[in-house]
């Protein structure tokens, strides 16, 4: 890459000794040309930034935002709707039948009184 811009440079140098060119013509190119490279470079370190990031697990500012209003408008609409759903007794399945666990049966003690 640093060889494209000293040969970049080279040329515009010739075209302005040769008399192809003015001055205010090659600083106009090479201030177009900076800046192109300079946006090109731009995409490529965001991109790559994007997708560093999203390997590591993590999430736009914005994304993060947008879910927590979802979730946040979620819980508003499931609270204001009424529960018509009745809850059922928990079913037992074949393999506890027979193996509830009986607590020990208390026994008490008695005080003999002595007369």
């Amino acid at each position: 890459m640093a060889n494209d811009i000293f040969a970049t440079l080279r040329t515009y140098l010739s075209k302005i000794t040769d008399g192809d060119t003015s001055a205010n013509e090659v600083a106009a190119s090479v201030n177009q040309w900076v800046r192109e490279g300079g946006e090109a470079l731009k995409i490529k370190i965001e991109d790559e930034v994007e997708r560093s990031v999203s390997k590591m697990g993590f999430v736009k500012r914005g994304e993060f935002e947008a879910l927590k209003e979802e979730v946040a408008r979620l819980k508003v609409t499931s609270a204001t709707k009424p529960a018509t759903r009745k809850s059922s007794p928990s079913k037992t399945s074949k393999s506890e039948i027979g193996k509830t666990k009986k607590s020990p049966a208390k026994k008490s003690t008695v005080k003999k009184v002595s007369k």
